[in-house]
Order: structure tokens, then C-alpha cells, then sequence
């Protein structure tokens, strides 16, 4: 079975407003509701969990009932960090010979492509991410803000979602992880690569257009793109 997990648990303080960003509407839908209509359509996914605070529950089953989506296995509690959203989702799903997509909820415009790409990937590989190749300059500084090294752009990439792992990998990396009191992962992939470094890492190509909303000036361009699809 291939398992889309969508992570709603964030806050969207950068965004502002009284409601997480993903509760946002933009024409007349939820920016959640476009995540999980990019799963629930893809002929590819068997089912979807979604993971957002315990004080949204009610409110995402409400959204789930009111779209009669059928592939929701079920809306579940996360914790204060992302990487404790990951752990509940992983148990939650019982089926250990499941493909689990970890998905940001605030990337709405994940397209059909992506997503099968990265189901024929896990035919091949046990993990997988989305990426694009970096187009900026990228800096490392000290604690001056100096520059103390400009590492080779060609070898960059900006990391996507979703990231994607065969049911038995992303389990054994987090109970790996368990005994580490530094534990404190930025996504997924850094928890497989620091826990299983003999697990390679496949990259899909990702879409400049499968941005994470996180600014004022996000929502805008998601509407652009909104708009596109209409015309």
C-alpha cells in the first residue's frame, strides 16, 4: 500500500492571522483541502492520515466529512515538533510492507507527477526525497556573520516533500533514534541518514511551483497558480 501522511501540525506564526496557515482559506477552500485533494485523487494512494494538533481534531474530521474524502484512514494528535507528528503516524499505520509519503500539509501544490514518481522510486529504493536544484549562492557563516565557506552550488539541492520511505526503514530510524538525548531532526531524511547511514537516499525531481507556504506573498502566488489551472 502506498500511505500519504500529511503533516498539519504547524502554527504558521510567520504568516500570521488567528488560524495556522493551513486552515487559511483561498478561494473558498483550505489550503489543507487542496493537500489532501492532491492524494485523495492520485489513482496511486490507498489512504491518508493526517496529523495536526489535538485542539484541531474536530476541525479537520469536520473537513474530511464535509468533502466526503474516502481515502482518510484517520485524523490523529501530533506533537509540539514536526518529527513527533512523524512518530505518530508511523503508529499509527499497522501495515509494515506500506510506502509511507510524509507530505507538509502547507505544500498544496504537490502535483500528480511528483507523487508517482516518488511511488516508482520506492520500487527501487527504501528512501526517497524531493528536491530541486539550487539556483542561489548559498553561504555558510560563523556566529560573526562572516563568510566561511561558499560550497559548490552544482551539488545543491532545496529539499521538498514528500519524503517518502518504505514502512520498515523510517521505523527502525526513529527507534534508533530514541536513545540520542541530541535528537533534534530537521525532516525525516536527516533522521534516516544520521541513524541508517548505510541507507541511501533517492532524489526525485521536485517543481519550483511545490513551494511551502510560509509568507503573505506565498498565498499570492498560490492563487497565481489557482488561476492558471482555471484559464
Amino acid at each position: 500500500m502506498n500511505i500519504a501522511v500529511i503533516l498539519a501540525g504547524g502554527t504558521g506564526a510567520r504568516i500570521g492571522g488567528e488560524l495556522p496557515k493551513q486552515f487559511l482559506l483561498v478561494n473558498h477552500k483550505t489550503i489543507m483541502e487542496y493537500t489532501i485533494e492532491a492524494f485523495e485523487h492520485h489513482p496511486e494512494i490507498d489512504s491518508i492520515y493526517i496529523v495536526c494538533k489535538q485542539e484541531y481534531i474536530d476541525f479537520v474530521k469536520n473537513i474530511v466529512t464535509t468533502n466526503q474524502y474516502s481515502k482518510i484512514a484517520g485524523v490523529i494528535p501530533g506533537g509540539r515538533e514536526r518529527y513527533e507528528s512523524s512518530i505518530a503516524a508511523i503508529h499509527a499505520i499497522k501495515d509494515c510492507h506500506s510506502n509511507i509519503l510524509l507530505h507538509d500539509c502547507a505544500r498544496p501544490l504537490v502535483s500528480k507527477r511528483i507523487i508517482h514518481d516518488c511511488i516508482e522510486a520506492l520500487k527501487h529504493h527504501e528512501a526517497v526525497s524531493v528536491a530541486v536544484k539550487t539556483t542561489d549562492t548559498i553561504y555558510m557563516s560563523n556566529e560573526k556573520n562572516e563568510i566561511v565557506m561558499i560550497p559548490e552550488r552544482s551539488v545543491l539541492r532545496n529539499a521538498q516533500t514528500p519524503q517518502c520511505f518504505r514502512y520498515p526503514i523510517i521505523k527502525k530510524a526513529y527507534e534508533s533514534a530514541k536513545s540520542d538525548l541530541q535528537f533534534k531532526p530537521t525532516d525525516d531524511c536527516s533522521v534516516v541518514m544520521k541513524y541508517l547511514p548505510q541507507t541511501p537516499i533517492f532524489i526525485v525531481e521536485g517543481e519550483t511551483t511545490n513551494i511551502k507556504i510560509t509568507y503573505k506573498e506565498d498565498i499570492k502566488f498560490f492563487e497565481e497558480m489557482l488561476q492558471r489551472k482555471m484559464d
